[in-house]
């Protein structure tokens, strides 16, 4: 059989020492088989043999000819080159185990970013038809109209759906969907699970059949809710419903209310938001359903929290789906004005425009707040990986040079110079191959870490893994590296002459012609190592600027509790809310709570167009509803006037507590302290007036990288109907965390058993706004160190070989009368150079790629120029350190042992 002839031939290969036994062995068969029958002729035993031997024909020969029949020879020379490369290695420990780490590093660094690459970016959806989806999106130039907003990604409002699903010729289908929290304990602390709101063809036109159950029945129309029910994914099925094969005979309390679970999305299901994931899913009905009295989402045309996506037709392209939907854009945005927008807000939100984009890989917030700097970071790696084949490239040639005898002595007695270059090429791939398989192990660890470093509270779902997109890419550093770093110097050493071997190597070794290679590879580690030294350094001091700018509040030892009442009606919640506050204020543990609607750096917040006496000169301010003990929780100073007291009641004239930004765009040189402020209402509405009693210090809201913003506090007191079901407490402690809780929730219970709490600690809350920061920072830290580390190593090498190589001409010297000095200054001065050409060079690469990272940094400019100066100077530093000990060994040279051994 053809197959079984195949593989024999290739195990005879790979069994190269048990072949050559086997066939020895058969072909002495032949030959003592051939001398019985000469014996049975009468011939005498000795002279049977020497016949046998005769007719058989030269045993080397036919043996080499037999073999050639039964393997491939190419195998069994690849093979046998696998094991001299791998006694090499095993004789040298110590330029192995610096060669495999290297690339190792290198390849796992660039596999682990392009892990997380993958997973945000490149991963389709797990839906049918994927690359048929598509997203519609706002144009970038779009007036931001005012409403509520809510949800991570582009939102739009449910009139805007309605229209666009009637106008549309190219979308086979259109669905919806808005992201949320889902609050699902019936009391005290709160417990939370990924909600999504969708529209009843959500599974279906997705393709994504339920494991257990039917999923949504159809509906009379989107504001049905007679068969609404819950949608659970697998996962949640699995940890929270403990697996239950019955699971649609339960009801889950879902924001208060009951609702029957309906189906159970199947595992590989996450929803259409890449690296989130969703635990429940509801009709959009249910939204008016949650909301209460404060009325639902579906009937407000100022309400934008949807995520529209649409399949398209078949024959349908996304530019054609663009071009369709920009002609429906002006249609659409004058159907749908809100009728609370102002003349003037209404002509401007009818000229925006819908633009539509694939969304084969999903929507994502996520994705666009990474997109960049994971480039960024891909492209250091890149250049980490760069300079660790520049290093081994410089250690094989240093290698080479070494066994520059042994390889002349080959090709003198008859090796040829391919099979010489394969088999040191061989000798390459086992250290690329080396290295990548330790790369693949530090790549599975960096990458996981990085996950856990981007999402400690494992909210979302960034699935890494073993694909085949990141084994091929893994595999092409692999590939490319070996090339990269194992040709020059085995096709270098391949060039070698016999006759000079025969002499010794002398003169060949020693030509400076011989060294330029190594030291352009010196140079370029040397420019690629301050690149990545200045990027780390920038990044560095970048996040100790954000850090040292403060927030303007004393966030240490504030605890955040944020209390829901959904069960309290709307025109008991104020009186609910102050009762809360007026009890935490009497916590022992507690020093002082303070309430506030939009706490600070929770991601939420409330503007309005503000002005002073002209609504032609307003400006855009932010608002808040605080209690009157919210200013000394937060240690926001009062600069002037009073804070709020007993007096500012719902009898009272409403007023407002402004920050000094907002009283200098609006006040000017004017004290705001007794001054009217008033923002534009809803049309149709007289716009509200609040009398100025006190300015207090500037700070920051949404983050540590935020502007500070002009910023209006109004009084929690003069609330009387709560708009909202949701109040916060920050609470300044002074004793332990989980006794605050527990008093908390005491007083929650005297006051409301249908109460929620959620805590977060506000230093915790503030550290996040830097996540991204504190990742690019970190990250090239470790990048900048390393590389250091292998220009160093690279420098230290190539001196070290040149001080070997000069060992005569040092000799001489120093028995011409040269001091030590001298040779020292020898030395130093060709690592000068190196080390000059390679900071100039490096200079100029810093200066054309900082510029991609300008709007990462806080601070500072990408040319700040003592960023540079320090780089250059810890790089030189380094430079120093590595060639010291090659100067020694200068310093030492005893020409009467360096003349006697030449």
């Amino acid at each position: 059989m053809p197959f079984q002839g195949f593989f024999s031939r290739l195990s005879g290969a790979l069994r190269a020492e048990q072949h050559y036994a086997d066939l020895d062995e058969e072909l002495r068969f032949h030959i003592d088989e051939r001398t019985e029958e000469l014996m049975a002729e009468g011939m005498p035993r000795e002279k049977a043999r020497r016949e046998a031997l005769r007719r058989f024909g030269h045993y080397g020969s036919q043996r080499e000819a037999v073999r050639d029949v039964d393997v491939f020879r190419s195998v069994e020379a690849f093979a046998y080159d696998l094991r001299y490369g791998a006694r090499q290695l095993r004789m040298n420990p110590g330029f192995a185990v610096v060669a495999i780490l290297s690339l190792a590093l290198g390849i796992g660094a660039n596999s682990a970013i392009f892990q997380l690459i993958h997973a945000l970016q490149l991963r389709p959806l797990p839906v049918e038809g994927h690359r048929q989806l598509v997203s519609l999106e706002r144009g970038s130039e779009d007036f931001l109209a005012s409403g509520f907003y809510a949800g991570r990604t582009t939102a739009f409002t449910f009139a805007q759906f309605e229209e666009l699903e009637r106008s549309q010729e190219v979308f086979s289908s259109m669905l919806g969907f808005a992201t949320s929290r889902f609050n699902i304990s019936p009391g005290g602390e709160g417990k939370f699970a990924a909600g999504l709101f969708v529209t009843e063809n959500f599974f279906r036109d997705l393709g994504v059949e339920p494991m257990i159950g039917s999923g949504f029945a159809p509906q009379a129309g989107p504001r049905d809710c007679s068969q609404a029910g819950v949608v659970v994914s697998h996962r949640f099925w699995q940890r929270e419903l403990g697996a239950d094969a019955q699971v649609l005979q339960r009801e889950l309390l879902v924001e208060g209310l009951k609702l029957p679970v309906v189906g159970v999305a199947p595992p590989g299901f996450f929803g259409l938001e890449t690296a989130r994931h969703f635990d429940l899913a509801v009709p959009l009905c249910v939204d008016t359903l949650m909301a209460g009295d404060f009325g639902g989402r579906l009937d407000k045309k100022d309400a934008w929290w949807l995520v529209v996506i649409g399949r398209l037709k078949p024959g349908f392209t996304v530019e054609q789906a663009a071009s369709h939907v920009r002609d429906l854009s002006p249609g659409i945005f004058r159907a749908t004005v809100p009728t609370t927008y102002r003349p003037e807000e209404a002509k401007e939100y009818s000229e925006n425009m819908l633009t539509v984009e694939s969304a084969w890989a999903g929507v994502s917030s996520v994705r666009e707040e990474y997109q960049n700097p994971l480039w960024i970071l891909l492209a250091s790696t890149g250049l980490v990986l760069i300079l660790a084949c520049a290093n081994l490239a410089n250690l094989l040639l240093a290698r080479a040079s070494v066994r520059e005898r042994e390889i002349s002595l080959r090709q003198a007695v008859g090796a040829s110079r391919l099979r010489l270059v394969a088999q040191l090429m061989t000798e390459s791939l086992l250290l690329a191959l080396s290295g990548a398989v330790l790369g693949g192990f530090i790549a599975q660890v960096l990458s996981r870490g990085l996950a856990l470093f981007l999402d400690p509270a494992g909210t979302m779902n960034i699935r890494l893994g073993v694909h085949w997109q990141v084994v091929g890419f893994t595999t092409l550093l692999a590939t490319g590296t070996c090339l990269l770093f194992g040709l020059m110097p085995a096709l270098r050493a391949s060039r070698s002459s016999p006759v000079d071997a025969m002499r010794g190597g002398r003169g060949v070794g020693s030509a400076s012609h011989r060294h330029g290679l190594r030291r352009a590879l010196v140079v370029l580690q040397i420019a690629l190592s301050l690149v990545l030294l200045v990027g780390a350094l920038l990044f560095g001091q970048s996040l100790r600027n954000l850090l040292d700018s403060g927030t303007g509040l004393d966030t240490e030892g504030v605890l955040l509790a944020q209390v829901q009442a959904p069960t309290v009606p709307a025109d008991r919640r104020s009186e609910v809310f102050r009762d809360l506050e007026q009890r935490f204020n009497g916590l022992a543990e507690v020093s002082s709570a303070g309430a506030v609607i939009f706490s600070p750096f929770a991601g939420t917040g409330w503007n309005q167009s503000t002005y002073f006496r002209e609504i032609e000169n307003s400006t855009t301010a932010w608002f808040n509803r605080v209690g009157p003990e919210y200013f000394s929780t937060v240690k926001m100073p009062l600069l002037s006037g009073r804070a709020f007291g007993p007096q500012d009641s719902v009898t009272g004239p409403p007023v407002a507590i402004i920050n000094q930004r907002l009283a200098r765009e609006l006040f000017g040189d004017v004290n705001p302290v007794g001054q009217q402020l008033r923002y534009e209402a809803n049309a149709g509405e007289e716009d509200p007036s609040y009398e100025v009693i006190g300015v207090v210090a500037d700070s920051k809201y949404y983050g540590l990288r935020d502007e500070i913003r002009p910023f209006a506090y109004l009084p929690t007191s003069q609330e009387e109907k709560s708009q909202m079901p949701f109040m916060g407490y920050l609470l300044r402690l002074r004793g332990p965390v989980a006794s605050v809780k527990s008093g908390i929730q005491e007083q929650m219970a005297l006051v409301d058993g249908g109460l929620l709490v959620e805590y977060r600690m506000m230093d915790a809350m503030v550290e996040r706004t830097v996540r991204l920061e504190k990742l690019m920072a970190n990250l090239s830290a470790g990048f900048g160190v390393l590389a250091a580390l292998l220009s160093a190593l690279g420098l230290y090498g190539v001196m070290s070989y040149l001080v070997a190589c000069r060992r005569r001409e040092m000799g001489v010297r120093l028995a011409l009368g040269g001091g030590p000095m001298h040779i020292v200054g020898l030395v130093a001065s060709e690592a000068g150079r190196l080390v000059a050409v390679g900071l100039v060079l490096g200079v100029a690469g810093a200066l054309a790629l900082a510029r991609f990272a300008e709007v990462l940094l806080f601070g500072l400019a990408p040319n700040d120029p003592w960023t540079l100066v320090v780089g250059s100077l810890l790089l030189t530093l380094s430079a120093a350190v590595a060639i010291s000990v090659p100067l020694r060994r200068a310093a030492r040279c005893d020409p009467a042992e360096v003349l006697r051994s030449e």
